[in-house]
């Protein structure tokens, strides 16, 4: 069976450069089944779903269900649900946890505080505290937004919880359905297409250690797609996998053409040169899109290391 996934695969399309964008990720715990838009079409309160929404626009926020992986069977009766809230920009990277019983409490958040990587209002609003706990393994396995995230999230998900991955947690939406099954790592952002379990406890394992698996990785969450591009090319350059190492501090220019800069703690910086092109030939970009699709790709063309005068004269 040809599905979005296994062309994908087959034309070898990287996945770099491909990751949702999300400073700040706002999760909450939803069972029961989901539909194409989780937030409006679960058994989540819909009017409460449109407000959350209308809350976290142009916050830097993103908001997504999850659920633990197994049958999706929704009681109806009021239960402790989890809540998580992640920031994922370098310097400032944090997981916080907290237990709801009534997800309007979600309303009290302040989003653009969030989004700045401010937990206060979380804390306050949700009793919310540092998780302590092993690193979050969010697996996109929504069929009704695509066949592919049911087909290879949940089977991807289940194998992960029964072999004691105590964070791993379906998600809602990731993005990306072609590069099934796609992965979420938090606390630091990073995401993952084409996952297999022994990969996910080889990255997972690296997490706790601080330090980032770049193979098969699509980006970190907090940068736009150039960024994403830019910093995982210097990861791969340079042999630097510590997690906070890198920060994207600039991108200049548009589609097609991008100049980024990417800042090591310790002081180094390089100019990373990101081309824009179009996926050919053109491939479904999901297995619900009625026509074929050229996604856009991001092609890494150049990465130069600044001198310490011309770094910081930039």
């Amino acid at each position: 069976m040809s599905t979005c996934s296994t062309v994908s695969h087959d034309l070898d399309e990287p996945v770099s450069g491909t990751a949702a964008t999300a400073r700040t990720w706002l999760l909450l715990e939803q069972p029961g089944p989901w539909g194409a838009k989780a937030l409006t079409s679960s058994h989540l309160d819909p009017a409460l779903g449109r407000a959350l929404e209308t809350a976290a626009k142009d916050t830097g926020v993103r908001i997504a269900l999850i659920r633990r992986p197994g049958r999706h069977a929704d009681s109806g009766t009021p239960t402790d649900r989890q809540v998580y809230a992640a920031h994922t920009a370098p310097g400032n990277v944090w997981l916080h946890s907290a237990t709801t019983r009534d997800p309007q409490d979600l309303l009290g958040l302040d989003f653009a505080a969030l989004g700045r990587g401010e937990h206060a209002s979380f804390d306050a609003a949700l009793r919310g505290r540092p998780h302590t706990g092993d690193p979050l393994a969010l697996v996109c396995t929504n069929g009704k937004r695509d066949r592919c995230c049911a087909l290879l999230g949940r089977p991807l998900a289940a194998e992960l919880a029964a072999s004691g991955v105590e964070g791993a947690w379906e998600v809602t939406h990731l993005g990306g359905h072609r590069f099934s099954p796609t992965l979420l790592v938090l606390p630091y952002g990073y995401a993952y297409g084409r996952a297999e379990a022994h990969t996910v406890k080889q990255v997972l394992h690296s997490v706790q250690e601080g330090r980032i698996v770049v193979e098969g990785c699509r980006g970190n969450s907090a940068w736009e797609r150039p960024g994403q591009a830019a910093e995982l090319a210097v990861r791969t350059t340079v042999g630097e996998y510590a997690a906070e190492a890198l920060t994207v501090v600039r991108t200049e220019g548009a589609a097609p053409h991008w100049e980024v800069t990417v800042a090591h703690l310790d002081g180094r910086q390089w100019r990373v040169l990101v081309a824009q092109t179009a996926s050919l030939p053109p491939r479904p970009e999901s297995c619900g899109a009625s026509v074929l699709g050229s996604p856009a790709r991001m092609n890494v063309t150049a990465v130069r290391e600044l001198r310490t005068s011309t770094a910081l004269a930039s």
